[in-house]
């Protein structure tokens, strides 16, 4: 079934309504960008170049009390998340430090490592590189999508190379059974019993190549590895070896022969990342890499890092400072996509069937420590928990069917929430 293109809607931008004043008394801050709802296609991301494979030119907002038109995503009233006096990122700050700087700049040099690999294999695609690496600090699994031939599988092999650990790699079809995965029992003629081999899924990191090709019993046959990081076979069970990392890839534009993943398998990725095509700069390198003979670039990494150290890492996450008025930005945004919130979105019950869970919180706090951790801080700021919404926030939004029909984006949704919220 083709989706009409959706309907381009801005986000008006209110002269009033400030925020409440959190910290009354200290100098303003920046005011608060103004969120807005995006045409078809995939929104621009955080730090994403601009233009690229974005619709020049966008209609103007309803005016101030006209009800949306029908199919229209729902619109944060005018004012809401606008002005007030912010508090300064400093300000959130735990008042001694979470992390020695020793810890932090081991860290660094872990990160670096990483993307260094990441970087020789894959030519662009930064988003999908912090969503890789914040996703392996944060011990989450990562669900990629694209079209063919944008590198979804080449990235998973590059991150896993980035360690020492083992990789296995499962190409999902319709014939596999849940034993081709997690292991089975095998009958010792000679000794009259069973022995139990165990399958590619106890590895440290797990490619699931077009995941959507597996059927419904397979696919459920991952859920137990994916959140209890165990697995049973005969009876027994079996623990994962740690860390363990789910990278699964699955293409949008083939229906046949598919088996579309249910709400609760989505809900175990930490996020959901959609490539986008190279931009053209980026295409001539792959050009040039390929006549060069190093596209594929060096197989091993230089420097390996230990499995010691991406535990380390993952401890480190833990550690990081994460503000009460932090947590309530998180809480107010979730309740928010579920209709409720103290500031709700207009109509949005309209668009939105089921919104995030509990399970979104922990992941938006989770991935925001992360990507504080990248960016060499122990404490956690409203913009951490901002730079990657849609990864953390697009698959866990089920919208009904008349925004499905509509053409209406999770991310537009992603975007109305977040400019209703004010931040802290």
């Amino acid at each position: 079934m083709s989706i009409p293109p959706s309907q381009q809607s801005a986000v008006p931008a209110g002269p009033g309504g400030s925020a409440p004043q959190a910290h009354p008394g200290r100098p303003a801050g920046p005011p608060q960008p103004q969120g807005q709802l995006q045409p078809q296609g995939r929104p621009q991301a955080p730090g994403q170049d601009q233009g690229q494979g974005q619709p020049q030119g966008q209609p103007s907002a309803p005016q101030q009390g006209q009800a949306p038109q029908q199919g229209q995503a729902p619109q944060p009233e005018q004012g809401r998340g606008q002005g007030g006096q912010q508090r300064r990122p400093g300000d959130f700050a735990p008042s001694s430090a979470a992390i020695s700087p020793a810890d932090l700049e081991r860290t660094g040099s872990i990160i670096r490592t990483i993307s260094s690999v990441f970087q020789s294999r894959v030519v662009g695609q930064e988003n999908l590189r912090m969503t890789l690496v914040a996703a392996l600090a944060a011990g989450g699994h990562v669900l990629l999508e694209s079209v063919p031939g944008l590198a979804k599988t080449t990235a998973a092999s590059a991150l896993a190379s980035s360690i020492t650990g083992s990789f296995a790699r499962i190409q999902c079809t319709p014939d596999l059974m849940p034993n081709d995965i997690i292991g089975t029992q095998i009958f010792n003629y000679g000794s009259g019993t069973f022995t139990t081999q165990l399958g590619p899924v106890h590895a440290n990191v797990v490619l699931l190549d077009e995941i959507n090709r597996s059927s419904a019993k397979t696919q459920s046959a991952m859920l137990e590895a994916m959140q209890e990081r165990q697995t049973s076979i005969g009876g027994e069970v079996y623990s994962l070896p740690e860390p363990f990392m789910v990278l699964a890839t699955q293409n949008p534009i083939e229906e046949e022969g598919t088996y579309v993943l249910p709400e609760a398998q989505m809900d175990r990725f930490l996020m959901k990342e959609i490539l986008t095509y190279p931009r053209p700069g980026e295409e001539h390198e792959i050009l040039d890499r390929s006549t060069a003979g190093s596209l594929t670039g060096p197989r091993e990494a230089v420097a390996n890092v230990s499995l010691e150290d991406v535990r380390f890492l993952q401890q480190t996450v833990d550690s990081v400072y994460v503000d009460p008025a932090v947590k309530r930005y998180i809480i107010d945004l979730v309740f928010t996509t579920r209709g409720s919130g103290p500031r709700p979105v207009p109509n949005l019950t309209q668009s939105v069937r089921v919104g995030a869970s509990p399970r979104g919180s922990l992941a938006l706090m989770r991935v925001g420590q992360a990507h504080a951790l990248l960016n060499g801080r122990d404490y956690v700021t409203p913009d951490d928990v901002r730079a990657m919404r849609y990864g953390v926030l697009r698959h866990r939004l089920v919208l009904t069917f008349d925004a499905l029909a509509s053409g209406i984006k999770p991310e537009q949704i992603i975007d109305a929430v977040f400019h209703a919220v004010p931040m802290p």
